[in-house]
């Protein structure tokens, strides 16, 4: 998601610094956006990629961050460490006026907005993955958020980014996620009790509901650990049967087994 964002926010013509934990994610971070603007210029979407490279620096020191505008944090989706960061980016970061933002699935805003003294400048911006492809972000203010803010960065997302912005209320999963998630889950549970193979409920769903992937080849994609982390921030929450992660679920994450990202989930990938 860093990368994509990163790629989005670079193709619109912005300086952009990418902050990761080591020189080694920031090595494959850089190579992962090289390739992904490649791909977009041998479709004729850019003109140039190298243009395009040029304008991101991948880094490994959060102090680089410092004369930012707006950040937006896209770590895992890990409530602690995002409040951790935030509270570290609300010393770091040195403008007045710079907006602290978070790409997180599921996490209160506020719990992210109270850890920092500018609670007024912090705002969800939730991009869906792959964020060159899809078109749409979740705006999500806490209630400490200014308009001013809120207007700022749907400004910067719909004018420079060119995306389709919906506001959301800040509740755990926003819009997106809380309608989707209840319907994944639902899914592995089919899965889970034998009812069905995983090949047979997902082709149920693209052949006969008319949805582009089915919705275990979904969790794989997104990250069967991200969609358990976000089932529980969900279940937390609202305390709704609907939002528990299944049994199933949580022992692939258990095993490591987590979608594409690491080549086996409810499928296998090489």
């Amino acid at each position: 998601m860093g990368a994509g964002i990163a790629e989005v926010s670079a193709r619109a013509g912005c300086d952009v610094v990418v902050v990761e934990a080591n020189q080694a994610f920031a090595t494959a971070g850089r190579e992962r956006v090289a390739k992904s603007l490649a791909r977009a210029e041998s479709k004729g979407k850019i003109t140039s990629a190298a243009e395009v490279l040029d304008r991101i620096r991948v880094l490994t020191d959060l102090e680089e961050l410092a004369d930012r505008e707006l950040v937006i944090e896209a770590i895992a989706e890990d409530e602690r460490a995002k409040v951790e960061l935030f509270s570290r980016l609300d010393m770091i970061v040195e403008s007045d006026d710079a907006v602290l933002s978070s790409n997180t699935s599921s996490i209160p805003i506020m719990k992210l907005a109270v850890a920092t003294r500018r609670p007024a400048q912090v705002l969800g911006v939730h991009f869906f993955n792959p964020v060159p492809v899809l078109s749409l972000v979740e705006l999500v203010p806490s209630l400490l958020t200014s308009p001013k803010t809120t207007e700022r960065v749907r400004a910067f997302v719909q004018d420079d980014l060119g995306k389709h912005t919906i506001d959301c209320q800040d509740r755990a999963g926003f819009i997106v996620n809380a309608l989707l998630i209840p319907f994944v889950l639902s899914a592995i549970r089919m899965f889970e009790s034998g009812f069905a193979t995983a090949e047979d409920i997902d082709q149920g769903l693209v052949r006969g509901a008319a949805h582009p992937q089915g919705p275990l080849a979904l969790a794989d994609l997104i990250g069967l650990d991200t969609t358990k982390a976000v089932a529980e921030s969900l279940y937390e929450e609202f305390k709704e049967p609907l939002y528990a992660p299944p049994p199933l679920l949580a022992r692939m994450v258990d095993a490591g087994l987590l979608g594409r990202k690491t080549g086996r989930g409810f499928y296998t990938y090489t």
